[in-house]
């Protein structure tokens, strides 16, 4: 359990930073964005821009391998991971509302 919620901490940490600070406070969810309520205050995320990201890393780290970067190829491949993830779980918890 110790190890499921510092692997959720450090996703939030991850996408979190990105997510405020590409989307303006007043944006309305759209095609691809999900509104969730989390104690009273609602919390928007693009998961087109999510999904954008992770293809980027992943990208990333296959260009990294064709370079012999392979250490940094795998932390690309992991964010990526983590990214998806983390979609994933927000999907998965608008449907479960």
């Amino acid at each position: 359990m110790l190890r499921r919620i510092s692997t959720i901490a450090v996703t939030a940490a991850m996408t979190g930073g990105v997510l405020f600070a590409a989307l303006p406070a007043h944006a309305a969810p759209g095609a691809g964005q999900q509104t969730m309520s989390a104690r009273g205050g609602a919390i928007t995320v693009n998961i087109d821009e999510l999904r954008r990201q992770s293809a980027e890393l992943k990208s990333k780290a296959a260009q990294l391998d064709r370079l012999g970067e392979r250490q940094a190829a795998q932390r690309a491949r992991a964010q990526a991971a983590a990214i998806d993830q983390r979609i994933q779980q927000l999907i998965d918890a608008e449907n479960n509302m």
